[in-house]
């Protein structure tokens, strides 16, 4: 199945420590580069990503509807981990309690919020494929801590 809507615009990063998500850890003291990720998904990886992903998610219309009702994609959050040398990522989603909380009108099943939490998390993974794989060419210097063991 495919999703046939307008790319968007791209997420404006925060600078947020990304270990107060509960989906994300960062080892050590890093740069997060957020500034060159954001310029990097303006100038092409942003609509690389959600193309590709548009045309596998198995999210309907209503369901993205909703998304970009709740401005969802703006609350992406993508940061450098440099001790892992990835992209790390944290998806918005919708909340458990979203029947108690009336979080939006047209969320009428757990089906679709599962859907939507899940289609969401894998954008993000997309989009961290291809910053990786096509955008990204910093390099990182890891220095090793002064206690490891000395083994020669």
């Amino acid at each position: 199945m495919s999703l046939d809507v307008p790319v968007p615009d791209p997420p404006e990063l925060e600078e947020l420590d990304p270990n107060e998500y509960e989906d994300a850890e960062v080892v050590g003291d890093t740069d997060y580069k957020r500034e060159e990720i954001e310029q990097l998904l303006r100038t092409g990886a942003w609509e690389e990503a959600f193309t590709e992903w548009a045309s596998q998610t198995d999210l309907t219309e209503s369901d993205f509807a909703i998304i970009t009702d709740l401005d969802m994609l703006q609350r992406f959050d993508f940061f450098w981990d440099s001790f892992a040398e990835r992209v790390g990522y944290h998806a918005p989603g919708i909340p458990e309690d979203w029947k108690e909380r009336d979080y939006h009108p047209d969320l009428e099943s757990w089906g679709s919020v599962s859907a939507i939490n899940a289609g969401l998390t894998e954008l993000g993974q997309i989009v961290c494929d291809v910053l990786k794989d096509e955008y990204i060419e910093w390099e990182t210097e890891y220095e090793a801590p002064d206690d490891l063991p000395d083994f020669s």
